[in-house]
């Protein structure tokens, strides 16, 4: 009898759907017959990436060598950025690369990995692959309920994660909550802490918010990720990091592969923390946009979780996975969220002026034809 290879795959494996991204605005162009659509469903910088960063990338031309297997440069530059030890810095292949590394170096089989409801998809992937047991908690006003998290913490429990903000909703931790919570779990639980779109987030507008890459001394089972996919506009080239204490960094470069992170996304990571202008005016094209998607959801009496990053989840009050097709035929890509536990909902990047005008030109459309229906 012949041998199925969904028997060979280990039984974490054999439990997990692949992560779907957002649809390629090409296919979406080839398939309705768009000439330009907007992609709104992955929470990229409408702005790109820097130009200091374009500059640098055009000044590498020994590609057929391997790149620095250390990052030596943007580990200097990313521990100059937080006052950091060299040490500390962990570079990923994106900042999903880190929160897989966590699971690699720390989950043995029937680990318990703890992540909350609406969390981001990663989370559970990562644990599966290796074996790992995924432990939900509820949610508390869709976001991470820090109790639930601590109350679900066994023997078994060795990693947790919590996005701040959280994706896809967007909600956000302060400092005295996530010191409570870190002073309430064991150490031999790792927390990590996704901040992949923590440099958006001003005081003026989130008092409270903590930049936790300073918290290392006193919590040495603490790792906060980052990632250059988000301001810094190079989600096409893959980079990322995680600090940590010196101690659990080592362990994930035990497991991290070889060249993880290519020259071009190395020399453009260096740059792009340079260019503080860059860095501030796609914070303000941010805040602009979303007060402006915020406004019109008042307007049209449609829901919406407020949120601390460069995106918005908007509540349709039923499922609305016709409303994302029906945008996506007219030229609008969003992110429907119903494998979030959110059927109502579409998460909504941010986008340009423009095209967050032309967001709300066609959903004007498809919420008027739907309500003749």
């Amino acid at each position: 009898m012949r041998v199925k290879l969904s028997d060979l795959a280990t039984p974490g494996v054999q439990k997990i759907t692949p992560y779907q991204p957002g649809r390629p605005a090409e296919e979406v162009a080839a398939e309705f017959g768009i000439s330009k659509p907007v992609k709104l469903a992955s929470n990229e910088n409408p702005l790109g990436p820097s130009a200091m960063a374009l500059k640098a990338m055009q000044a590498v031309h020994d590609l057929a060598r391997y790149p620095d297997g250390n990052g030596s440069l943007l580990k200097h530059k990313i521990a100059a950025r937080h006052d950091l030890d060299i040490d500390c810095i962990t570079l990923g292949n994106g900042s999903n690369d880190i929160l897989e590394l966590v699971a690699r170096a720390f989950v043995n089989p029937g680990d318990e990995v703890i992540f909350g409801q609406h969390a981001f998809a990663v989370y559970p992937l990562a644990t599966l692959a290796v074996g790992g047991r995924p432990v939900e908690t509820p949610a508390l006003n869709w976001g991470n309920d820090l109790d639930a998290m601590v109350e679900a913490v066994t023997e078994r429990s060795k990693v947790i994660f919590i996005a701040n903000p959280n994706n896809p909703t967007g909600t956000w931790l302060t400092k005295n909550e996530l010191k409570r919570f870190l002073d309430e779990v064991p150490e031999h639980v790792i927390v990590v802490i996704d901040e992949a779109y923590a440099e958006y987030v001003t005081e003026e507008a989130f008092p409270g918010y903590p930049d936790c890459t300073q918290w290392l001394e006193g919590y040495p089972n603490l790792l906060v990720t980052r990632t250059f996919s988000k301001i810094f506009g190079l989600a096409g080239l893959r980079a990322g990091y995680g600090v940590s204490s010196p101690e659990l960094a080592d362990f994930l470069n035990r497991v991290r592969q070889p060249f993880n992170v290519n020259s071009l996304a190395l020399t453009a990571a260096e740059a792009a923390l340079d260019d503080a202008r860059h860095i501030q005016k796609s914070r303000e094209m941010n805040q602009a946009g979303m007060a402006y998607l915020i406004d019109a959801c008042n307007k049209r009496g449609l829901g919406y979780i407020p949120s601390a990053g460069n995106f918005l989840a908007i509540n349709f009050s039923r499922p609305a996975q016709d409303i994302f097709e029906a945008m996506m035929q007219q030229g609008i890509i969003v992110r429907p969220v119903a494998n979030y536990g959110m059927p109502d909902f579409l998460r909504v990047t941010v986008g340009s002026k423009e095209e967050n005008s032309r967001l709300v030109e066609v959903l004007d459309r498809v919420m008027e034809k739907n309500a003749g229906m």
